[in-house]
């Protein structure tokens, strides 16, 4: 089975790094499925969505990732976000509350209905 190294980084610290058989994220041109071998390609995470990286003998992890790219080289994938949380730290009530609350127009109701959606949807929640 073939394996790329993947890291993931947030602002605050490294949370993850390891061998991966591929990686799922979503940029503002759409999804995109990256393997062992993929061309280069550096890329904006589009917001409200996670990133999955299906790990080598372990469970696939689902990340929220605000705020980041996506860096694709030969040697390997980065995820680089401003914030990052793991699905399963995810607080599934405080999120929905957070989506509930940010019904206006405004960017910073954009913004953190974008993060709730996130964070929704790395936990695993139907949104």
């Amino acid at each position: 089975m073939a394996t790329m190294h993947v890291e993931l980084v947030s602002v605050e610290k490294a949370l993850w790094s390891g061998e991966a058989t591929a990686v799922f994220a979503r940029t503002p041109e759409g999804e995109l499925g990256i393997l062992p071998g993929h061309a280069p390609l550096l890329g904006a995470l589009a917001p409200g969505w996670v990133v999955r990286i299906d790990r080598v003998d372990e469970s696939s992890v689902k990340v929220a990732v605000h705020g980041g790219i996506l860096s694709v080289r030969k040697d390997g994938v980065s995820v680089l976000g401003e914030i990052a949380e793991f699905g399963d730290e995810i607080d599934v009530a405080r999120a929905r509350a957070a989506l509930e609350a940010a019904s206006g127009d405004s960017p910073e109701d954009l913004a953190a209905r974008n993060r709730a959606l996130s964070r929704l949807r790395a936990a695993g929640e139907t949104v």
